[in-house]
């Protein structure tokens, strides 16, 4: 019992959030409450409309992978994706749980197995690579713009470290799926259980979609865009708390932060790990912690609001499809078939 993944990632959750709860009271509770509540509930709703309308690019870096033969719409694999993320987020998962469970929402809505595992397998992939490059991005900019001491020596060394994590992780992903077929095969099974059945369909997919290297460089271009989009919402957040930063500035602690919750990645929610982080990196570029953890708790607040509808949504449409499946079972069973 005490060894099952479930209570693994319990116990570090439960840390986490120690360890967040900790560093949000030494820097101080009122200071980041009342930064994190200048934005008014006009401001918040505004950075939740953003976060939809962030989705949009996400889910359309998914799309483009696939041909146009498919005949599948974008709005199919941008729900795929908001139900991904919020399962991620929100739910006692990492992040493989949600990417599990966005492809088994592409599924329910009409996507063939081997066409949602296999291009949501690559979607990671190109999202990977985006992510190197905005990572690369923020490591220059901390060290060319801020001052050499022995703080940002440690969070420079720490971010390349992470940088480098992705990027042979990502290059060895790359290969399994590309050269190592029969390792790719056993990877799908163990990614995906409910795709074992087809995981040699999903492998040929997965082949399929390397062999179109222009919708893999769009699709690569689209996630660049997601990450830009998703630093920028944190700078239009410190805009409504009355704080005029440099958008320079602000995308380097995104993408440093992003770097933290990598090198994490077993985090459920990256708990503790995204706080740590604002607060040790935000101060290098001028803009105080407390600021940094407003934007942390504000990002939290709002993937709470965003999450939860869909969520909902997605439970109540995941109910309607057994029920459906179960009226039919039943009706087949009845006929004799």
């Amino acid at each position: 019992m005490f060894r099952t993944p479930k209570f693994r990632l319990a116990v570090i959750a439960i840390v986490g959030g120690a360890l967040a709860f900790y560093i949000l009271k030494s820097i101080g509770l009122k200071a980041i409450f009342l930064a994190a509540t200048a934005v008014g509930w006009r401001g918040f709703t505004v950075l939740c409309l953003y976060q939809l309308g962030l989705f949009v690019f996400l889910g359309t870096a998914w799309h483009v992978l696939l041909p146009a033969s498919c005949h599948l719409r974008a709005p199919v694999f941008i729900w795929a994706r908001m139900v991904r993320d919020a399962t991620s987020e929100l739910l006692p998962f990492s992040h493989l749980g949600g990417i599990v469970l966005g492809a088994r929402s592409a599924v329910s809505l009409g996507v063939l197995q081997p066409i949602a595992f296999g291009s949501i397998v690559t979607d990671v992939t190109t999202e990977m690579l985006a992510q190197i490059a905005f990572i690369a991005c923020g490591v220059i900019v901390l060290t060319t713009s801020t001052p050499h001491n022995s703080t940002t020596f440690s969070i420079s060394s720490t971010a390349a470290f992470g940088l480098a994590t992705i990027a042979l992780s990502c290059a060895a992903f790359v290969a399994f799926q590309r050269y190592g077929r029969t390792l790719a095969i056993r990877l799908i099974s163990r990614l995906f259980p409910s795709a074992a059945p087809v995981s040699e369909s999903v492998a040929s997919y997965i082949g399929e979609i390397y062999r179109r290297p222009a919708r893999v460089a769009l699709s690569v271009l689209f996630h660049c865009g997601g990450w830009v989009a998703s630093a920028l919402s944190a700078w239009i957040a410190l805009l409504l708390m009355g704080v005029h930063a440099h958008v320079r500035s602000v995308l380097a602690i995104e993408s440093l932060v992003c770097a933290a919750r990598s090198i994490a990645f077993l985090v459920p929610n990256g708990l503790g790990v995204q706080e740590a982080a604002y607060a040790a990196i935000a101060p290098l570029f001028g803009i105080g912690a407390e600021m940094g953890l407003a934007i942390s708790v504000l990002k939290r607040a709002r993937d709470i609001a965003v999450g939860l509808p869909i969520l909902f949504l997605w439970q109540w449409s995941e109910s309607r499809n057994l029920l459906a499946y179960k009226s039919v079972a039943a009706r087949r069973a009845g006929q004799g078939i």
